[in-house]
């Protein structure tokens, strides 16, 4: 179990800190939504925690086989509906491993990154499409 305790600081801003840690975020509305958007916005952390969470459980597989995904890169794009209510309509995400098409952890690799978490627990309204890049 994990505590985080978030704390509304004023114009919708908040300050976030990870039980564990101590570490500290701050997130800020988004300039769409009354914010400033100097900080992520809660769905932009989201987004974020979809990629971390696709590279993390891709490199706990890549670990186990003794494969190096150093520099593997995770860009989501995140759409949110354009009529209430507000919601995330897609996470498109799109991994960039450098390592050869044929690699031979290839499907090993792409199945654990649909198997995060994270993954796992987006709505099924989510459009949250997945692509692979191969740059190796």
């Amino acid at each position: 179990m994990v505590t985080l305790t978030s704390t509304y600081e004023g114009g919708l801003r908040c300050r976030a800190v990870h039980g564990p840690s101590g570490t500290t975020l701050i997130t800020d509305a988004p300039v769409d939504n009354h914010g400033k958007g100097e900080s992520f916005s809660p769905t932009d952390l989201m987004a974020t925690a979809l990629g971390a969470c696709m590279m993390t459980i891709m490199g706990i597989v890549a670990e186990r086989h003794g494969i190096d995904l150093t520099g593997t890169t995770a860009e989501t794009v995140k759409e949110m509906t354009p009529s209430p209510p507000r919601r995330i309509a897609s996470l498109r995400t799109r991994l960039t491993i450098p390592l050869p098409p044929d690699h031979p952890q290839r499907a090993a690799l792409e199945q654990a990154a649909h198997t995060c978490p994270v993954h796992k627990s987006l709505h099924p309204d989510i459009d949250a499409g997945v692509e692979f890049v191969w740059t190796g």
